[in-house]
């Protein structure tokens, strides 16, 4: 129902505001991808030589096979990047393939396992905010997809997104799993292998299908060591940075206006990423809006956008004089 009403943010989403929270969005991700080839928050081993070579090689094979491959061969290099990665996994300590033995071949997923949905009024508003919070990371990589695809978004096109993720989270919701979103992963992953086609979604979909229903070959994608996962992200999320920057280009930098804008949301979208503790302090309901870099650095960008390029202002004496005198002439 809110689908409609929220695609008419599209006015409040011009370069400068895009291309601020495309870049937000890659940069509060790159921690994560280094973390993950470092190999993983907590892991005994973390920062090892054994994680770090391992995640570089992955991301080395990736850019070999991006600069000297050539068509299907380019457009795949991230997954033979996650292969080559995990043969040297096995050939140099081995990878546990226990979850791949132990799981089934085949189930149906039960709706609602974990029992029946109720619902209780705290719960209901909590999921609202979040989901208004998640529909404002979803903008920014809608507006970086259609950047991507050279397609101009209309509010239209907004509101079909939004209402699909709203039946995604449905469904979800009736088979056990968690809330969706649009993943800003993907943008980099496009604009990685080039395919801008959506018959990848449907080809996509199939295989999901295929993982849920035969859990043994999901099992598969769980057992890739993690520094090779980050090393593909690495490459990944740097694509959704340069994406942003790309955006970005568009911008009139002539603006002092459009440079603190860009400034102050890149720099608070980042700076609650590095700090998340930040606004530990603060109210929840406060905190649903500012513990995630993303969505801190957008609603800056936003807000500063309004203030500075939507409100109208004043001008300074001088300048109104200036002009007098130069249209008298």
């Amino acid at each position: 129902m809110i689908a409609p009403f929220f695609s008419k943010v599209v006015k409040f989403f011009p370069p400068v505001v895009t291309g601020s929270v495309v870049t937000v969005i890659g940069l509060t991700l790159i921690p994560v991808a280094i973390n993950n080839l470092a190999g993983g928050e907590g892991a005994k081993d973390f920062g090892s030589f054994y994680n770090i070579g391992l995640g570089f090689f992955t991301l080395f094979l990736i850019i070999l096979v991006y600069r000297f491959g050539r068509g299907f061969s380019k457009a795949i290099a991230v997954l033979i990047g996650l292969i080559g990665g995990s043969i040297v996994a096995i050939i140099l300590r081995g990878i546990n393939f226990a979850p791949v033995s132990q799981a089934d071949w085949f189930h149906l997923p039960q709706p609602f396992y974990f029992g029946a949905p109720s619902f209780e009024w705290p719960a209901i508003i909590t999921m609202i905010l979040i989901s208004l919070v998640s529909m404002v990371e979803s903008t920014g990589v809608y507006f970086a997809l259609s950047d991507i695809v050279g397609r101009s978004l209309s509010k239209k096109d907004l509101a079909r997104g939004y209402r699909a993720e709203g039946l995604a989270i449905i469904l979800g919701g009736i088979f056990n799993t968690f809330p969706y979103t649009g993943y800003s992963q993907n943008v980099g992953l496009v604009q990685l292998s080039g395919i801008k086609t959506r018959k990848v979604i449907y080809v996509t979909a199939g295989f999901l299908i295929v993982l849920g229903l035969v859990p043994k070959i999901g099992a598969i994608t769980t057992i890739i060591p993690t520094p090779v996962l980050g090393g593909a992200m690495v490459a990944m999320f740097g694509m959704v940075v340069a994406q942003g920057i790309k955006m970005l280009g568009k911008v009139n930098f002539t603006s002092q206006e459009n440079l603190l804008i860009i400034a102050c949301s890149v720099g608070v979208g980042l700076g609650v990423t590095v700090v998340p503790d930040l606004f530990q302090n603060f109210p929840s309901f406060v905190q649903l809006f500012t513990s995630n870099g993303i969505v801190a650095g957008s609603f800056t960008a936003i807000l500063l956008n309004i203030i500075f390029n939507m409100i109208p202002h004043r001008k300074p004496k001088e300048v109104e004089q200036t002009e007098l005198q130069s249209e008298s002439k």
